[in-house]
């Protein structure tokens, strides 16, 4: 305990020093406008990473799958093979991205309209997917809605809007469709796209850190319940990821980008293709021992916030001099 407070005080002593040695360019690692240097060691990869025909005579059922995220994971899988069907609320966008995705791989992509808050939507969305292509094998929940706000100054509207799609959206989305699997004998592969907070908690986003951790339950839950009829259910946890609807309502300054580039180890923000890759090999015949799985999957932010004294990563060979000569002067004390 001594330890740790005095290395508190040692942390704060220098922490002007730093803060100025890092803003100004006099530290080891130094902001510049195509980000931190370390970067440079972890490059994205573009491309589908698994074999050409993977998801063959598969079909790939993917919520918000119109834009971000969601669009990426539908691309890379109708790359791989798989029939796609993607839904949201709003008809037109996932139409424009359904042709946009059909004629780049030339694999059938359908747009179902689907407003995943209403139970009797969710059930007319699958009729209408049966009809076009057969239950799916895979199902990608990703619907997701967010926005920033202090809690006390959350409406009771602004909770519910935000649980209703997430928790509730999911939920329902879930079980329509393992309920009729259930009944046709047929196994399916469910992921869920949450968020790192959903683990830690996170102020100023309270509906949605609540709605995700609960997202994380029910699939935990149903990992466990329903492994015995062909059903696997996993998890991926993406930290910052750019994609245009997400940052255009919780980063409409682009200044909380920069910030988190600087708490993020590998120097950048995640991309699409990354974590479409990633759902497509969870969803895959690769990865069918992998139930009840939570994946991290954010350039190491999250362990870089947790960790008490990771702020010392700013400290430049000089100031860790002093720190040293600081430290050796109390020995014994």
């Amino acid at each position: 305990m001594a330890a740790a407070v005095f290395g508190r005080k040692v942390l704060r002593s220098v922490k002007t020093s730093v803060n100025r040695s890092w803003f100004h360019g006099g530290g080891v690692l130094q902001q510049s406008g195509s980000g931190p240097p370390q970067a440079g060691f972890f490059p994205p990869a573009e491309g589908a990473m698994l074999p050409t025909g993977s998801f063959n005579n598969r079909v790939a059922f993917i919520t918000g799958g119109g834009t971000g995220l969601g669009r990426a994971m539908t691309a890379t899988l109708s790359q791989l093979g798989a029939q796609c069907v993607i839904a949201s609320r709003k008809l037109d966008v996932l139409q424009k991205t359904a042709e946009e995705i059909s004629s780049q791989t030339g694999n059938k992509v359908h747009a179902v309209q689907c407003d995943v808050k209403d139970p009797a939507a969710v059930s007319r969305c699958v009729d209408q997917m049966e009809a076009l292509t057969g239950l799916p094998d895979v199902i990608i929940n990703n619907a997701a809605g967010n926005f920033v706000c202090p809690s006390e100054r959350l409406s009771p509207n602004g909770w519910k809007s935000i649980t209703d799609i997430v928790l509730n959206g999911t939920a329902f989305i879930t079980l329509e469709l393992g309920k009729r699997l259930i009944h046709k004998q047929k196994g399916a592969s469910f992921l869920a796209i949450t968020t790192i907070y959903a683990e830690s908690g996170s102020g100023f986003v309270a509906p949605s850190a609540s709605a995700k951790a609960g997202v994380e339950a029910l699939y935990k839950s149903l990992a466990a319940e329903w492994g015995r009829y062909g059903h696997r259910f996993n998890i991926i946890q993406p930290g910052p990821i750019r994609t245009k609807g997400a940052f255009s309502r919780l980063d409409p300054t682009g200044a909380f980008e920069k910030a988190m580039i600087d708490r993020i180890p590998t120097g950048r923000l995640g991309t699409p293709a990354e974590i479409a890759n990633l759902a497509a090999y969870i969803s895959s015949d690769y990865a069918t021992w992998m139930s009840g799985a939570v994946i991290r999957f954010d350039g190491g932010e999250y362990v870089s916030m947790a960790g008490e004294f990771n702020e010392l990563r700013r400290v430049t060979p000089d100031q860790w001099k002093m720190m040293e000569e600081m430290i050796r002067s109390t020995k014994g004390s």
